[in-house]
């Protein structure tokens, strides 16, 4: 959401936390409620607007929603998301927990808890139907936290760190590299172009990496356009990032694209989220290729710095 120079700051800080049944959504409900939001589980979607009709609470909300809602589904969220997103009195956040579909069958194993899709069925095929139904809000998702290998207090200090009290004033940047052939990614504010850079699907030694490996790194900053394109961004961006904080934005999504989103986009993403990062922005990132292709990522919602 941008706001004009006129305009007044939104009255309401909302963050929505979805996600697959297992993946930490209570648990993330019940840190943001210690952290002072005012939390909300398994709101049916048609309640929410009315949570935002009336004089503003004095403190921020998160609701908690997922396949188990009684009116659930992808396309109202969507569309829930779409409508909040355009709405001037509201800073809205969606979190989006992640888990690997194994993790999530040893959880549903240990608690003997049934999944809530599969009541006649095995926990693997519930599993597999929501992160299918969910897939479409996960890739509008503010924050992608994997929480396969978190323990509940790893999750604590994760969104401690973006949600803590005195953290709505400051910048949270997501930088994403992708591919063209699979189209760009809604909600990027901005997208650079890498295919101009040296290739290194041609070189058989670097085919089957991908740009977090050094030695693909080290090819696209080889190419003598490099060094220039990458300092003259890297400038542009830290001219930028406080003029979009100081307009009111609560996070802003940088988006880096080639042909594959498998070499260019990613190092040049990698790089650029360091650099940011050293300057002192708090920066996540994404590899939506890479995670499409099941490729081993570090947590999705990494952080470089604060």
């Amino acid at each position: 959401m941008d706001l004009a120079p006129n305009d007044p700051p939104p009255e309401h800080r909302l963050v929505l936390v979805t996600g697959p049944s297992g993946a930490g959504r209570s648990t993330a409900i019940n840190v943001l409620e210690d952290l002072g939001f005012e939390g909300i589980d398994n709101i049916p979607l048609s309640l929410v607007p009315r949570l935002l009709d009336g004089p503003p609470l004095g403190r921020p909300m998160a609701l908690g929603l997922d396949a188990r809602n009684r009116d659930f589904n992808a396309t109202a969220l969507i569309e829930l998301i779409d409508s909040l997103t355009r709405n001037p009195r509201v800073a809205l956040e969606v979190i989006y927990l992640d888990c690997a579909p194994g993790e999530l069958i040893r959880r549903f194993s240990d608690t003997r808890r049934r999944h809530p899709l599969a009541a006649d069925e095995s926990p693997a095929e519930g599993i597999a139907r929501e992160i299918d139904l969910l897939a479409p809000i996960r890739v509008r998702a503010d924050h992608l936290i994997d929480t396969s290998e978190l323990s509940p207090h790893d999750l604590k200090a994760e969104l401690t760190r973006w949600f803590e009290p005195g953290t709505s004033g400051r910048l949270s940047v997501l930088i994403q590299s992708f591919s063209y052939k699979r189209g760009v990614p809604r909600g990027v504010d901005m997208i650079f172009d890498c295919r101009f850079l040296a290739n290194p699907h041609w070189q058989p030694a670097l085919r089957s990496l991908d740009g977090r490996d050094p030695e693909v790194a080290r090819y696209v900053q080889g190419d003598v356009r490099f060094a220039e394109f990458f300092a003259k961004l890297r400038d542009l961006l830290l001219l930028l990032l406080p003029a979009h904080l100081q307009e009111g934005k609560a996070h802003l999504s940088i988006g880096f694209g080639c042909t594959g989103g498998q070499h260019r986009s990613v190092a040049v993403a990698e790089l650029m989220g360091a650099a940011l990062a050293q300057a002192g922005w708090p920066v996540s990132k994404r590899h939506r290729e890479l995670e499409r292709k099941g490729a081993e990522n570090p947590p999705a919602d990494k952080v470089y710095g604060a």
